[in-house]
Order: structure tokens, then C-alpha cells, then sequence
């Protein structure tokens, strides 16, 4: 990308520095200043509102080597990632929860890697969101 998001800073995700979500949790926080996201989605969302390490105004999410988070974060981790969540969700969430495992379990519906980038754009140009000025970058 060139032109006007030159001046902005960028923070990089190294898609071959992990293999799984807790790998890429922990490649997310080594990105942040003074904060440590610990895997739950709905914090990633609120560590892009601002105010947890991230930086002030607009900056870059560049993501590197997407096409290999994007095999690591498929159908098989949202298997495991829905799994887990099953175990601590409310009882009226279980239903909808053991839907998405057997769609997953079918290769079907969005992946882990989807479910990031979509939380991901929801805080850049286009998203309700968008005053937060996260510009992603797949790479």
C-alpha cells in the first residue's frame, strides 16, 4: 500500500511465526504496548477500539504471510476454538454453538481466520466502527 498510510503506524502479524490460535494470540500481544490479550474475541475487539497497547489515532495492521494463518486458523481451529467455548457458554448459546462445530466439522462457514479479519475490518474504512482507523493489510 502506498500513498497516504505511509505516515501511519504499522504493526506487523507474522503469519509464520504461528500455527494455531493461541500462537497467533500470542504473536497479537507481543504487538501491543504494555497490554497482553489473552485469546478471547470479544477483548481482540475492544484492543482495536483503542486504549490496550495499540497505537493512538490510525495505524496498519499489516499481516504477513496470511495465506498460511488462513490454513492455521481454518475449519479444523474453529472446530477446536468452538469446542472449547462450549464448555463455558451460557446454556441458550449451545445450540447455535454445536451448529457452527458440526458446519466446521463439514469444512463449512467462516473460519477462525474469517471471524478475525471480519472484527478486524470492523474497525477500518467501511466498518461500523470505522472511526478507530485500523487499516488492514493482508499480505
Amino acid at each position: 500500500m502506498t500513498g497516504h498510510n505511509d505516515d501511519l503506524p504499522v504493526l506487523v502479524i507474522d503469519g509464520s511465526r504461528f500455527s494455531d490460535f493461541a500462537g497467533f494470540a500470542r504473536e497479537f500481544s507481543r504487538l501491543l504496548d504494555g497490554y497482553r490479550w489473552r485469546g478471547g474475541l470479544d477483548a481482540f475487539n475492544d484492543v482495536l477500539r483503542g486504549g490496550f497497547g495499540t497505537p493512538d489515532g490510525d495505524w496498519v495492521l499489516r499481516w504477513l504471510d496470511s495465506r498460511l494463518s488462513r490454513a492455521a486458523l481454518g475449519h479444523e481451529a474453529t472446530v477446536l476454538r468452538l469446542t472449547e467455548l462450549l464448555l463455558t457458554c451460557h446454556p441458550s448459546n449451545r445450540p447455535s454453538i454445536e451448529a457452527r462445530i458440526a458446519a466446521a466439522r463439514r469444512g463449512e462457514g467462516p473460519t477462525l481466520f474469517d471471524e478475525i479479519v471480519d472484527i478486524i475490518r470492523i474497525h477500518g474504512p467501511g466498518g461500523r466502527e470505522a472511526e478507530d482507523g485500523v487499516l488492514l493489510e493482508l499480505a
